[in-house]
């Protein structure tokens, strides 16, 4: 039987509309190949971080949630202490991520209870016992580095800080925009009491805290929780540890990089804890009274005399802190946390690149190696300091630290060059 009229209409429709669905799916195939393959690829290295997540392998591992990007600090075991690896790798991350255009926000934690404890300077001071200085140089060189691009990044970053951070670590997040402090935190940079002094930067934020309490920070090592740590500006929020990853997820469903959005997100979940009785920020006037004299021998002789009309507990102990600590390292520390103050972030990380330097060399002094044997490795807690006083360390030993190393091979800190940089950033320079 034939078909009617209106069956062949129809099937003459069908055939017109098959054929240019056809000729469609002919056009964009390639492109529905190419967005397949990057959706496996995506989900391929989901899936190797997932699988590095189980096996704890990777020392630092990636997770990619809408457009934002976040690092977990996988060393747990290590108070996630920062390897030349984990140095390495973060600075890969945050230069591909930079030119991402999809990448719109970066948010870095730490694995388990310290977001990060500082630099593995015991495998430096291994190098160097070794004879091999120049090995802990190209760490620093490298840390230096990644502390300079976070200062001067031009996407949000946004660090988790849930747990100890110190040294290294207040260097891979101070610098970023938002810091995020919980009631885990716990703040503190201990250079001099290993015969180093507060670098990563430091001496152009602690420079930049309210009075002289850079200088008390820097000199005593003191810790601080998260509530002085927001006081004081070192953290930008304060959100409770148990909010946290209702946190990330509002992160990452706001999509967006405007620092005004992602403030407002955080703040949802934020608040503004009450500092501790005895917290040492109540201090801040005997702080700025002592901490401001010219040299190391002033602040303790100006603390010696506040102690002896109040016979104050917290001036004893801060006084006996400051002479255990590394005679050479507290007065390279306040010399460098002043000219700090005067200086971009990029001419203080240079400064304390040269310093770093001479620290490793050890031919002014080689406290360093003694403090890390005594804190870190024999844990005798008995440094021998040489100079063992503070009055025998010249104005011309503190002056070597500050110049350059009489070596012909040896070149200053090379910084990248930054462009399309944003106010927050422009205004570190």
């Amino acid at each position: 039987m034939s078909d009617s009229p209106c069956d062949q209409v129809e099937c003459l429709r069908f055939g017109r509309f098959r054929l240019r669905h056809f000729n469609t799916f002919i056009l964009f195939w390639p492109f529905h190949c190419l967005l397949t393959q990057i959706k496996a690829r995506r989900f391929q290295n989901n899936m190797a971080s997932n699988s590095s997540t189980n096996g704890e392998t990777d020392q630092v591992l990636t997770e990619e949630k809408f457009s934002v990007r976040i690092f977990t600090l996988n060393r747990p075991k290590q108070l996630n202490a920062l390897s030349f690896e984990m140095v390495s790798r973060l600075l890969e991350l945050f230069i591909a991520c930079r030119e991402d255009f999809t990448v719109k926000l970066l948010i870095l934690k730490g694995k388990g209870r310290a977001f990060c404890a500082g630099g593995d300077v015991a495998a430096v001071v291994r190098d160097i016992t070794q004879g091999n200085w120049r090995s802990g140089a190209s760490y620093f060189r490298k840390e230096f580095t990644l502390n300079y691009v976070m200062a001067t990044y031009t996407k949000p970053q946004v660090s988790i800080l849930n747990g100890i951070v110190m040294g290294g670590g207040a260097g891979a997040s101070v610098h970023g925009r938002f810091r995020v402090a919980t009631e885990n935190s716990l703040f503190a940079m201990p250079e001099t009491a290993l015969g180093l002094f507060p670098d990563v930067g430091s001496s152009y934020y602690l420079s930049r805290l309210p009075g002289f309490f850079g200088e008390y920070v820097g000199l005593t090592g003191a810790r601080l929780d998260g509530a002085e740590m927001l006081a004081c500006g070192l953290a930008t929020h304060f959100v409770p540890s148990v909010r946290l990853s209702l946190l990330e997820d509002a992160l990452c469903q706001a999509d967006s990089s405007d620092p005004a959005v992602i403030s407002s997100t955080i703040s949802q979940f934020s608040n503004v804890p009450q500092l501790k009785k005895n917290s040492v920020y109540y201090r801040l006037n005997i702080i700025n009274k002592c901490f401001s004299r010219r040299t190391v021998e002033d602040i303790i002789g100006s603390l010696e005399i506040e102690n002896s009309e109040k016979k104050d507990e917290w001036i004893s102990s801060t006084i006996q802190t400051l002479r255990k600590a590394s005679p050479t390292s507290l007065k390279i520390s306040l010399r460098s946390i002043r000219q700090g103050r005067l200086q971009g972030v990029g001419k203080c990380l240079i400064r304390e690149f040269r310093m770093v330097c001479h620290v490793l060399r050890g031919e002014i002094s080689k406290d360093f190696v003694e403090g890390c044997r005594a804190i870190l490795l024999d844990k005798d807690r008995n440094p021998k300091w040489n100079p063992a006083k503070i009055e025998d360390v010249s104005k011309e030993m503190v002056d070597r630290y500050f110049s350059k190393l009489d070596e012909n091979d040896w070149e200053d800190l090379e910084l990248p060059v930054r462009s399309n940089l944003t106010v927050h950033a422009i205004a570190k320079l």
